[in-house]
């Protein structure tokens, strides 16, 4: 293997929205930091195109010192026009337009291990070269927690795909398929392969869909709204304004943290949904208790008794953060991290029980709250991890 000594004080792995955002906070600082990762890569490659965001535009913006490479600069810049929801690829066109404050600090190979070492971590990177750095910054995202029903295990990938699989919807044209899940990956997709002429089917357990802002009127009262509701626009009425809080939130006794997480994501769709599923068949309160081949065909049998012969499966499943399938991390690293059914129990600054290791974004959901899901949650991570390490002294690393 070839070694470096191009060595840095924080290693952040992953380029989504979490790592781009960290990353120019900490250089702002002037914290020698670079950042791992393709840029966008998760948005660009696995989310179905003509995807809008479920977030409102208010945010939909990566985080900055200055708030000065916001996605309304960015459209100002580009030209483009502003546009709510906001489609998919005009945010990872922005995403990449705001990497470009990282300059040589973003380096675009994956990094295949982390190992400890005396000084702190030794990362390898795909083509070998090694790289050390004192801290490390895990904000590598939801990918690798794609969550597949017991039902489904027996199928091949050719025959069942995540939602955020399914990038070129146009390929099921003429085809039949079931859709699963009730929320807003499932529904969206639904609507997406209806309009690339795939017949579609979306199988819910639960026994109606639920709709985010179902009631309008509340985010039409001027003052009393914004009371009501923080900017974020993640979770109800007045949970809303509670998880705009991560900090107060992290201080808060694990069960009720867990059931305001649970209450604010829970599934749903959003509003400019509905018309556009007008036209698909939805199936309520029944699950697939089975998946089978008969020859070209996905047999699917429900707990009603009906049965469905599909094409393909696409599932809306969500994910379950599992912090052992990253397959950077050896598993004696992950053994020594303390955890919550999967997720990293995280401290001031998102530390974790392993020195000098950090976890931003959705492994950061159950320590600091549901905010940590979305977008507008950079801001927070950010910030609160550059204030961190600025405070901490450098004399270890520099020694």
């Amino acid at each position: 293997m070839r070694s470096s000594s191009a060595d840095c004080y924080v290693a952040i792995i992953g380029a989504g929205p979490y790592g781009l955002s960290a990353g120019v906070h900490l250089k702002a600082k002037g914290i020698e930091v670079r950042v791992f990762g393709e840029p966008m890569e998760f948005w660009a490659k696995k989310m179905p195109e003509g995807m809008l965001l479920r977030s409102p535009r208010v945010a939909s913006s990566l985080s900055d010192p200055e708030r000065a490479f916001t996605l309304e600069a960015y459209e100002a810049v580009s030209k483009r026009e502003p546009c709510a929801p906001v489609p998919l690829d005009t945010f990872v066109e922005y995403g990449k337009w705001f990497r470009h404050q990282l300059g040589s600090d973003l380096d675009q190979r994956t990094v295949r291990s982390v190992e400890r070492d005396q000084h702190g971590f030794t990362l390898t990177l795909q083509d070998g070269e090694e790289i050390r750095s004192a801290r490390v910054v895990v904000a590598t995202g939801v990918g690798p927690f794609r969550k597949k029903p017991t039902a489904f295990r027996n199928l091949s990938q050719q025959q069942v795909t995540h939602c955020y699989e399914s990038r070129d919807v146009r390929r099921f044209a003429g085809k039949k398929v079931a859709v699963i899940g009730a929320g807003q990956s499932a529904l969206e997709t639904a609507a997406l392969l209806h309009e690339a002429n795939a017949e579609t089917e979306v199988i819910s357990r639960r026994s109606y869909l639920r709709w985010i802002g179902s009631h309008p009127w509340l985010h039409q009262m001027g003052p009393i709204s914004s009371i009501l509701y923080s900017s974020h626009d993640v979770g109800p009425v007045g949970i809303s304004r509670l998880v705009a809080y991560p900090k107060l939130v992290s201080h808060m006794p694990l069960k009720l943290r867990d059931r305001i997480r649970t209450r604010a994501v829970r599934s749903a769709g959003s509003r400019w949904l509905p018309e556009r599923l007008t036209a698909v068949k939805i199936t309520t309160g029944c699950s697939v208790s089975k998946a089978s081949t008969v020859n070209d065909e996905i047999v699917l049998k429900l707990d009603d008794g009906s049965e469905r012969r599909v094409d393909h499966v696409v599932l809306g499943t969500g994910y379950q953060v599992d912090i052992s399938r990253y397959d950077f991390l050896p598993q004696d690293l992950i053994r020594d991290i303390e955890q919550f059914d999967g997720y990293p129990k995280l401290a001031g600054g998102f530390r974790s029980s392993v020195p000098n290791l950090h976890f931003i974004g959705a492994t950061a959901a159950r320590s600091f709250g549901p905010l940590l899901y979305f977008v507008a949650g950079t801001e927070f991570a950010s910030r609160e991890l550059t204030s961190h390490l600025s405070r901490n002294s450098r004399q270890a690393y520099n020694s």
